[in-house]
């Protein structure tokens, strides 16, 4: 079996635990406290809750497996699999709360999955570098910087539904960070010998690595607080793949190979993708909006 093969099976079977997880975190979010509290406040109350540390141990073995995948395929074939964590999501969520899932749910499940399997064939992604140089990541940060600044910043000035967007915005492109660190961190570990894990501990993404893990985690949880699941659900999804695509492309040479017929169809693809996405996200978050 080639290694883009396995890559794929692996983050399925990512994208399935991070499912469960996810699915255990919000519920978490709303049900850990009836107060309105801050931010740092959320996530302090959280580390204390039972439940949601279940969450962050089943979520945490679908990062492991995304970590396996990201060291054997691209960024870009992984996080077009992870896509799918929404295709377990729903039957998950839907059975947890005693309902059932719509025709168009399942219209659009059936879209997505589609859409991902077009994107992996006849995108043909290849690997790139695994490492980016220091000057490539001062331009990262100073692009993305900024940008997640005035979300932050928008956050604090706008309540309810604006709020949770632009808290999403700012952890789903933590999480697209933080899948390009993950493939830089797995690049240099090595726990066969001493020398590997020395030569880990030196490498400076492991670090920012565990920096955007925690800052994800937090922003996610604050933006499931902020306001409707509605408005933070779909904007964390769409925007996760995304960033960590382009990074893939900018930041680690990553490249799309769907050949001159191709690149209509893989257009068409990924506009499905987003637009089922979103569509997934949103009727999920809808039916476990609190009463």
């Amino acid at each position: 079996m080639a290694r883009a093969d396995i890559a794929a099976l692996l983050a399925l079977a990512a994208a399935f635990f991070i499912a469960v997880g996810d699915v255990i975190h919000q519920r978490s979010a709303h049900e850990v406290t009836d107060q309105p509290v801050g931010h740092l406040t959320l996530f302090l109350t959280l580390l204390r809750d039972r439940r949601w540390w279940l969450g962050s141990g089943v979520a945490g073995a679908g990062f492991a497996l995304q970590a396996a995948a990201l060291g054997l395929g691209s960024v870009l074939l992984v996080q077009a699999v992870l896509v799918t964590a929404l295709l377990f999501a729903l039957p998950i969520s839907a059975r947890q709360s005693q309902r059932r899932v719509t025709r168009w749910q399942w219209v659009w499940a059936v879209l997505l999955a589609g859409s991902v399997i077009v994107i992996v064939t006849v995108g043909n992604p290849t690997a790139g570098d695994s490492r980016a140089s220091l000057e490539t990541w001062i331009g990262v940060l100073a692009v993305l910087g900024p940008a997640l600044a005035l979300c932050l910043l928008g956050a604090r000035l706008w309540s309810g539904p604006a709020s949770a967007v632009l808290l999403a915005v700012v952890s789903g492109a933590l999480w697209g960070l933080f899948a390009v660190l993950t493939k830089s961190v797995v690049d240099r570990l090595d726990v066969t010998s001493w020398a590997g894990l020395e030569q880990l501990l030196v490498t400076p993404e492991l670090y920012a690595w565990a920096v955007v893990a925690v800052t994800g985690t937090a922003m996610q949880q604050a933006s499931f607080r902020a306001g409707a699941l509605t408005a933070s659900l779909p904007t964390m999804t769409v925007t996760e793949p995304i960033v960590a695509c382009v990074l893939g492309v900018v930041v680690l040479g990553e490249t799309l190979r769907p050949g001159d017929a191709g690149w209509f169809t893989l257009v068409v693809a990924v506009a499905v993708m987003v637009a089922a996405t979103a569509a997934l996200a949103r009727g999920e978050a809808a039916t476990r909006e609190p009463v």
